[in-house]
């Protein structure tokens, strides 16, 4: 698969992730993140104090079993719901205090995010669907078109520009989305089970497709997932339990 058009577009490449040789200040930094639940019979500790730094440029997967928290963990870092307790900080900007305008001005403009469901918009192309966060910053429309017609051309999909996402097949699907992710050249990206609904083949190809981006371009992702063999795609694997980070690996443990 051809990704250059892609990388090309993304920015300026970068090989080296800046953070793992130390001397950097983490991207994102996790203190003491306690999230609870609660209903009127029942309350549920999501997180209960969790600590964690992650570096510019790094992929870190953060796995475990159902219910383990690291699905609230990823919601939590990219501000889609409030912690309990703790603090956030993104480029050392206080996540956790923002009010919401301020996360969805902060989100456009340094984050992006690829979901195990796609998320795409059932009434708009492909072209359209990669290119809509362009248009929600006010780009014109010759020049967002032109810009997703080039990241879509890098992940291979710039025969079906005028397709609906239901003429599509789920791996198709996903790269649209992770087009639409990075087409604003983002910081971080957020993915939570990125290939839940793939069959093996198609995701070992998206997997392989998220780590070029991280390496060509030093940009920072945050997945999580229960696929162990997935996350081995990772510079680190956080390992969560019970709302708690029970241990973390290196690359070199599982090389």
């Amino acid at each position: 698969m051809n990704t250059g058009g892609q990388m090309e577009l993304y920015g300026e490449q970068k090989t080296e992730h800046s953070g793992l040789g130390g001397g950097a200040e983490p991207i994102i930094s996790i203190r003491n993140l306690v999230k609870i639940y609660k209903t009127k019979k029942v309350r549920f500790r999501a997180l209960g104090g969790v600590d964690l730094d992650i570096w510019p440029g790094e992929f870190v997967a953060v796995v475990g079993t159902s219910g383990s928290g690291k699905s609230t963990l990823l919601n939590l870092a990219a501000g889609l719901e409030k912690p309990t307790a703790g603090k956030i900080f993104i480029r050392e900007k206080p996540i956790h205090k923002m009010k919401e305008d301020d996360l969805v001005e902060f989100r456009l403009n340094h984050v992006g995010f690829i979901f195990q469901n796609f998320n795409l918009m059932d009434t708009l192309t492909t072209l359209e669907n990669a290119a809509f966060p362009l248009m929600l910053r006010g780009m014109p429309p010759l020049k967002r078109e032109k810009q997703a017609k080039a990241v879509l051309s890098g992940l291979g999909l710039s025969g079906h520009l005028a397709h609906d996402p239901d003429e599509l097949s789920g791996g198709q699907q996903q790269r649209v989305s992770i087009a639409r992710a990075i087409i604003t050249k983002p910081e971080i990206l957020f993915a939570d089970e990125p290939t839940g609904n793939l069959d093996s083949e198609t995701a070992e190809q998206i997997m392989e497709v998220l780590r070029e981006i991280v390496r060509e371009n030093g940009t920072t992702l945050l997945m999580v997932t229960h696929d162990m063999e997935k996350a081995r795609y990772a510079d680190r694997i956080v390992h969560i339990a019970d709302g708690e980070i029970t241990r973390i690996e290196e690359r070199g443990e599982w090389q």
